[in-house]
């Protein structure tokens, strides 16, 4: 569930951490709509046309998580690694 978690983590300052404890490789397959494709995202668009392929009324992830795959996304303080980077020089060719 490890890579999962890390396909999960779309935005670098809200990481998705595995917490299930489950181990092993899994087939996943379910269904949501992203949040700039749902009806109400669409309606506030000019034209507000719908992509094909999109249920602007499918549910969002974290409600997709919960009901196809009994997985709960839970917002919670961890520690997580980081890379800092603290000086940059551009090499002479």
């Amino acid at each position: 569930m490890t890579g999962f978690a890390e396909l999960m983590s779309t935005n670098p300052r809200r990481p998705v951490i595995d917490r299930t404890g489950f181990t092993g490789r899994f087939d996943i397959d379910f269904t949501y709509t992203p949040e700039a494709f749902s009806a109400a995202a669409l309606a506030q668009r000019p034209g507000g046309a719908v992509p094909p392929g999109v249920d602007p009324n499918g549910p969002p992830l974290a409600t997709a998580l919960l009901e196809q795959l009994g997985l709960k996304l839970e917002p919670i303080r961890a520690p997580v690694e980081v890379l800092v980077i603290t000086h940059v020089e551009l090499l002479a060719p």
